[in-house]
């Protein structure tokens, strides 16, 4: 369950110069507890819970947070944009070939590879890397194995 109550919501939108409005509130809600989730899945989610929100209002409410840094958009390849709340931090993260399902991986600390750019041409400020990892998740690893092995099962 979210650890952001409404006085943590209404606050962290003051700070990000936004207005606290129940469709923003409920949005971040929805992120808080279901994170990597697409605009379609927080639609989803949204009206499973009785929030009434049309898709243009949702789409409105996305991009205000993420332009405001409250959420984090990532984009894995094949896949709609997925928001995100933690944004305090580097973290990478690690996406399933099967299923499309999204985990946290924190960012390695000293000099991993790739994680600082060998030259930066033009750019004077780097911030960040933005490290995606594919893989099988437990269930897609299990179901795989599964298929390939059928005599295996028990």
């Amino acid at each position: 369950m979210s650890t952001l109550d409404d006085t943590a919501t209404e606050e962290l939108l003051r700070r990000a110069g936004l207005r606290s409005t129940a469709p923003r509130r409920a949005v971040l809600q929805v992120l808080e507890d279901h994170p990597h989730e697409t605009a379609a899945g927080v639609a989803e989610l949204l009206e499973d819970a009785g929030a009434r929100l049309s898709r243009q209002s949702l789409y409105n409410v996305l991009e205000d947070l993420t332009r405001t840094g409250v959420l984090r958009s990532i984009q894995p390849a094949g896949s709609a944009p997925r928001y995100e709340t933690t944004v305090d931090d580097n973290h990478h993260h690690l996406v399933c070939r099967r299923c499309g399902t999204v985990a946290d991986v924190p960012c390695a600390t000293g000099t991993p590879a790739c994680l600082s750019p060998a030259t930066t041409p033009g750019f004077p400020v780097v911030e960040t890397a933005d490290i995606t990892w594919w893989g099988l998740c437990t269930q897609c690893a299990a179901a795989a194995e599964a298929e390939e092995n059928p005599r295996r099962k028990l």
